[in-house]
């Protein structure tokens, strides 16, 4: 049974995911000061992308890696904001911190590892403000979709759905990228559907091919790991792009 019975866009300030034009959110995957989100924010802009992301809270399998620098990561971010004009995008992890981000961020995204978080997917059911629910990595479609329904259900149907690949046996990429959740999940819920070839694939060289696949597969937007100087990211520098690239698969995804 589809969440919704006629397929909807998501406004996001003056963009509309799921409408005529696929969308990029782009940036690091950790904010690690100021200085660097910004400048990433103004190179990335000025390349075409159309959103801002930035890790703040890192959750991450290892208690020893990274783990960001919290909320003044997201005021540096604000700061982003004003200075390009780019709506941000961030992960929220514990209710403690959702009145704040109600007041400064644009999407809260639900990372992977809480898609099975069902009191946060709740409370986020009763706000409104866009919602980026991302697969899990071991999620089959049935689960991604209740996940869904557990916001829906609270009456936020601004929802867009993140394929970001699913743990298989082969580790020559960091995850499988199923691309058939595209259309699948397009045609069971109603909602926009994007894809992160970044986490998807794990693979740098990878992510620009990928990206131009999950397009023809019917993607409405992209949500890509970049950075000024990828090779120097605090966290997943190997599946971070160069703006300049970027700037590439932007320039593709606008001529596609």
């Amino acid at each position: 049974m589809r969440i919704l019975e006629e397929d909807r866009t998501v406004k996001v300030g003056n963009y509309e995911f799921g409408g005529d034009k696929p969308l990029v959110i782009a940036g690091p995957c950790s904010v690690e000061n100021r200085d660097q989100i910004i400048d990433i924010a103004k190179k990335a802009r000025e390349k075409g992308a159309h959103l801002l992301r930035g890790g703040v809270f890192k959750p991450r399998t290892s208690p020893y890696d990274f783990q960001g620098i919290g909320i003044e990561a997201l005021t540096y971010m604000v700061e982003a904001k004003q200075i390009t004009g780019m709506p941000i995008v961030t992960e929220l992890m514990d209710l403690a911190h959702l009145d704040y981000f109600l007041e400064h961020v644009d999407v809260i995204q639900i990372g992977s590892r809480n898609m099975y978080n069902y009191p946060l997917l709740k409370a986020l059911g009763e706000i409104d403000k866009p919602v980026l629910l991302k697969r899990g990595f071991s999620a089959t479609i049935k689960e991604w979709i209740c996940s869904a329904e557990y916001i829906a259900k609270g009456g936020n149907t601004q929802i867009i759905l993140c394929e970001r690949g699913i743990r298989s046996f082969d580790s020559y990429t960091r995850n499988m990228l199923d691309l058939t959740a595209v259309p699948i999940m397009k045609k069971e819920t109603g909602l926009p559907v994007i894809v992160d070839p970044s986490h998807g694939t794990g693979r740098r060289e990878l992510v620009g091919i990928m990206s131009k696949a999950a397009l023809a597969a019917g993607a409405d937007g992209l949500i890509i790991e970049a950075h000024t100087h990828p090779d120097l990211s605090v966290s997943d520098k190997e599946q971070t792009i160069g703006i300049e690239e970027l700037g590439q698969i932007i320039h593709q995804m606008t001529a596609l």
